[in-house]
């Protein structure tokens, strides 16, 4: 393993065989993916961080959306897209597009082969399975439609939902990296992760040795959350809400931009890798190629520079 990375005792709960070798990474901290469970008529509820992360990212996004609603100064003429009762009845829009958007993006962009044999698992949210991809695209159609019905303005509201949108991202991978999925490619690096669970584990090695991991999520969450976030608050204090677009198209050619960038750390989706692909990637071209995320990237990166650059005129 790396070179400065600590040589830990590492044990696994849900992997008896591993506990107590000797590795030099970082082992994963015992955090479950729930918060708490109960018993109610012979079945369990449980509160899982990645369900906690949605409603508190949505929650800030609806707070954020509703402060600078108050603020007429920092829109075109002094005059916001929306009045506060609008931002409430877009939010439902807006849930509707994530959840929709999202599950069926998982369906139709990843998986378009095991769900036309088992539709009624499309259904199963709670196996998990959602796009980012597709939920953008979701929220874009609902916001589309109810803007429409509204009369409100097109691309100030996007800007102000794309404002509102990267504490939820930076929430939603903080919990991916709990739940211990969508990690990393194999690394060595002295920060690579050691999580649990055959699938993780699975890098070719040795059975008696351990396999770390990059932790692209919080790779994701640093850079789609964090310093996006940032980014956008930036501009929106030097006026950038008064260029219709600026903003959204800020944040959309942002998150291509790390989303392509992560994905030669990110392991790709399992049914991506073969034999004779071991990279997952998607499309060959010569030698090289790319992932299912970087060609889902690429037209975010180009639709957001051509929102940044009407924005200018």
């Amino acid at each position: 393993m790396g070179t400065f990375a600590p040589t830990l005792k590492v044990d696994f709960p849900n992997d008896p065989e591993a506990t107590g070798r000797m590795v030099a990474a970082i082992p994963f901290p015992n955090l479950s993916p729930e918060i708490f469970s109960i018993a109610l008529f012979g079945m369990e509820f449980a509160l899982r961080w990645y369900a906690l992360a949605y409603i508190v990212g949505i929650l800030i996004g609806w707070r954020i959306a509703l402060s600078v609603i108050a603020r007429p100064a920092l829109w075109p003429a002094h005059t916001p897209p929306m009045s506060k009762p609008q931002v409430e009845d877009l939010l439902t829009w807006v849930i509707l597009g994530v959840i929709l958007g999202g599950r069926l993006g998982y369906v139709l962009f990843y998986q378009p082969g095991y769900y036309l044999h088992n539709p009624a698992e499309i259904l199963l949210l709670w196996q998990g399975g959602m796009s980012f991809h597709g939920g953008l695209l979701g929220v874009v159609i609902a916001a589309w439609i109810w803007t429409a019905r509204q009369g409100a303005p097109k691309l100030s509201t996007a800007d102000m939902m794309a404002l509102a949108t990267p504490p939820g991202l930076l929430l939603g991978r903080l919990a991916n990296f709990i739940n211990a999925e969508l990690w990393g490619r194999p690394t060595d690096a002295p920060w690579g992760v050691i999580f649990p669970g055959a699938r993780a584990q699975d890098c070719g090695q040795a059975v008696s040795d351990l396999c770390a991991r990059h932790p692209s999520q919080l790779y994701e969450a640093t850079l789609e959350g964090l310093v996006l976030g940032l980014i956008l608050l930036v501009l929106v204090r030097r006026g950038a809400l008064q260029h219709p677009g600026r903003i959204a198209g800020t944040f959309i050619a942002g998150y291509g931009t790390a989303r392509f960038i992560v994905e030669f750390f990110r392991q790709p989706d399992a049914q991506f890798v073969t034999e004779g692909n071991p990279l997952g990637l998607a499309l060959h071209l010569g030698g090289y190629g790319l992932t299912q995320g970087q060609l889902l990237s690429l037209p975010m990166i180009l639709i957001g520079l051509i929102l940044i650059a009407r924005s200018r005129r």
